[in-house]
């Protein structure tokens, strides 16, 4: 009816681990399914947006499409969105690029 000192004592050695073993289950899971693929997809947006330059044709974040004419060294980048229409834009509003420019021989 009641349970003995030494079956109490024995619960508690295994348990712990044991029901921390879901918690850790989760972790591993939410890092593998969420955490990593957002890094990887983080990582390869900075690489884009480093890779920017002149003449590249762009998609930024609020749905402006256009060519970038100037690459400012303070993080901006000036595009024409239609003929003699330029804004300056920040590089890491940057979505997509649609098409890019070969580089400059010589």
């Amino acid at each position: 009816m009641f349970v003995t000192p030494a079956y109490a004592q024995d619960a508690g050695a295994g348990g712990a681990l044991v029901s921390f073993l879901p918690l850790i289950l989760i972790f591993v899971i939410m890092w593998f399914l969420l955490i990593r693929p957002q890094q990887k997809k983080m990582k390869e947006h900075k690489a884009m947006v480093e890779s920017l330059r002149r003449g590249d044709q762009i998609v930024t974040q609020g749905g402006l499409i256009g060519k970038i004419t100037k690459v400012k060294e303070d993080g901006e980048l000036e595009v024409e969105i239609a003929k003699d229409v330029k804004v300056r834009v920040l590089r890491h509003t940057v979505a997509t690029v649609i098409s890019k420019t070969e580089p400059a021989e010589g």
